[in-house]
């Protein structure tokens, strides 16, 4: 098992995404929870390219603080939604450590969330979501609550994901219950 944390960059990770403290005390909680059980946290940041918010020359493309990256933690690097895009490496990286069940948190809920829940799915991974630990903002066609309740309430669940709560992630970081107790 592995906590993959998805593009949670001080560019895109803010106050204004919908449930922020809730969110960003959940991901913090579950970083540090894989952290003091010997879970492998690996992050994948979204390089947008020069001049954007998440330009990789930036202090925008860094991690948010509170889940800022420890020196020997994973990170993975992408210009697409998806972290499984075979540009990052994701995808050989984790097959080849024998990992196939992963909880999977981050931003945005409606863009690299859904591609990389939908994408993880059809490479064969076991993805998890824990309520709480992805948000969006308001988009032309969703408000921010009506996308994150979209995709985690109906598009996501027995389809592509397994919707667990921050409690059963905290389990099965903790070892637990195995993924198929949930």
């Amino acid at each position: 098992m592995i906590l993959l944390v998805v593009d949670t960059q001080k560019g895109c990770f803010n106050e204004d995404l919908y449930a922020f403290e809730t969110v960003r005390k959940n991901i913090k909680q579950l970083i540090s929870v894989a952290r003091e059980n010997d879970v492998e946290v690996v992050y994948v940041q979204h390089d947008d390219g020069s001049g954007t918010d998440l330009d990789k020359s930036t202090d925008s493309y860094e991690i948010y603080g509170d889940f800022a990256p420890k020196k020997n933690e994973r990170r993975f690097e992408k210009n697409v939604n998806s972290a499984f895009h075979p540009m990052t490496g994701l995808t050989e990286y984790l097959k080849s450590k024998g990992e196939k069940d992963i909880i999977t948190i981050g931003v945005s809920t409606d863009y690299c969330m859904d591609a990389t829940i939908k994408s993880g799915f059809e490479k064969g991974f076991n993805m998890l979501v824990p309520a709480y630990t992805n948000s969006t903002y308001d988009n032309p066609y969703f408000d921010k609550e009506t996308a994150y309740k979209y995709y985690n309430e109906f598009m996501w669940g027995r389809r592509y994901a397994k919707i667990i709560t921050v409690e059963q992630a905290v389990q099965l970081l903790k070892s637990e219950i195995a993924t198929t107790d949930i």
